[in-house]
C-alpha cells in the first residue's frame, strides 16, 4: 500500500509540476456552440444546398483564401485594389464614388452576418471596414489626379495585358501573409481586385476578387444594389452559381443569376451556413 501510495504522490506531484510550468500545453479553448436556427421552409433547401457544395467543390476544407479567411487574417477589415481596364478618364470625383459603392455594397454582405446587433453564430465582426489601397491602370494619364491617396501602378501588365497592382503586394499571390516585398509593406497589400473591364459583360467572382463591365458599374454608382457585383462577391465567399439547378422550394436569389438583383432571406442563411461549416478553423 505505501509504494502505491507514493506511487501514486510522484504521479500527482509530476501532474501538477506540468500545469504549472511556464509554456506548459494548455487544452484547446473550447468551442462557441453552434447557433443554426434558419426558417423552418429553408431548412431543407439549405440542406440541399450544401450537400451540393460538398459534393462538387475539389477542396471545400482545404482551400485557404476565401473571403472569410481574409477578413479574419485581417482581424475584420478587408483591402482593396481597381484594376481600371478602360482608357476612359478617372476624376478624384469618380474615383471617390467607385470607393463609396464599394464599400457600400460589400457592406451588405456582411451586414447579413449581424443579427440582433452582434455577429451570427460566433462571427466575430459587426463591421468590416474596407479600404481601397490602390489603382492599376495602363497610362498614369488616365488617372486626374495628383494626391497620394493610394498607391498607384502604371504599365503593370498580367499576361493577358491587363494592369494589375503589384503581385507582391496581393493575398492571392502570398496567402502566406509575407508582403516583405510590398513597397507599402502589409498595411498597403490588397486582399482583393475590384476589376473594372471596358467592354466586359456579366461579371466573374473569386478568390482574388470581382469582374465586370465598367461601363455597368459606373453607370450604377447610384443604385442601391449593384447587384452583378453583389452576386460576384457572394462567390469570393465561397457561395456557388445556380445554373442547372435549384434548391427546393426557392425560385428568385441573388446567386441564380438573372432571378433577383439583392441579397434575399436565402442568400442570407446560404452566407451563414458556409460560415458554420468553416468557423471551427479559425477556433470558434
Amino acid at each position: 500500500m505505501r509504494s502505491f501510495l507514493a506511487r501514486l504522490a510522484t504521479v500527482l506531484a509530476a501532474l501538477a509540476a506540468l500545469v504549472a510550468a511556464p509554456g506548459a500545453a494548455t487544452a484547446a479553448p473550447s468551442r462557441v456552440a453552434d447557433d443554426w436556427n434558419p426558417p423552418a421552409n429553408l431548412v431543407q433547401p439549405l440542406g440541399e444546398v450544401w450537400n451540393h457544395v460538398e459534393s462538387t467543390y475539389p477542396d471545400l476544407y482545404g482551400f485557404r483564401n476565401y473571403g472569410w479567411d481574409q477578413v479574419m487574417a485581417n482581424r475584420g477589415s478587408v483591402n482593396y485594389c481597381v484594376r481600371w481596364e478602360s482608357d476612359a478618364p478617372v476624376s478624384a470625383a469618380l474615383r471617390d464614388r467607385i470607393h463609396a459603392a464599394v464599400k457600400q455594397q460589400y457592406a451588405k454582405w456582411m451586414a447579413a452576418m449581424v443579427e440582433n446587433g452582434k455577429g451570427h453564430n460566433a462571427w466575430p465582426y459587426t463591421n468590416v471596414p474596407v479600404n481601397i489601397v490602390g489603382w492599376a491602370v495602363k497610362n498614369r494619364s488616365t488617372l486626374q489626379w495628383t494626391d497620394n491617396s493610394v498607391d498607384i501602378y502604371a504599365g503593370n501588365l498580367d499576361g493577358g495585358g491587363a494592369p494589375q497592382c503589384s503581385p507582391d503586394c496581393g493575398r492571392f499571390f502570398h496567402q502566406d501573409g509575407n508582403y516583405s516585398r510590398c513597397p507599402g509593406g502589409a498595411a498597403r497589400h490588397y486582399d482583393q481586385s475590384l476589376w473594372l473591364t471596358k467592354g466586359f459583360q456579366g461579371g466573374a467572382g473569386g478568390d482574388w476578387g470581382q469582374r465586370v463591365g465598367q461601363e455597368y458599374f459606373t453607370g450604377a454608382l447610384n443604385q442601391d444594389n449593384i447587384h452583378i457585383y453583389l452576386h460576384e462577391v457572394g462567390h469570393t465567399f465561397g457561395l456557388d452559381d445556380f445554373y442547372d439547378w435549384t434548391p427546393t422550394g426557392q425560385c428568385c436569389f441573388l446567386m441564380k443569376a438573372g432571378s433577383a438583383t439583392r441579397i434575399t432571406e436565402f442568400d442570407t442563411w446560404m452566407l451563414r451556413d458556409f460560415w458554420r461549416h468553416l468557423k471551427s478553423r479559425y477556433g470558434l
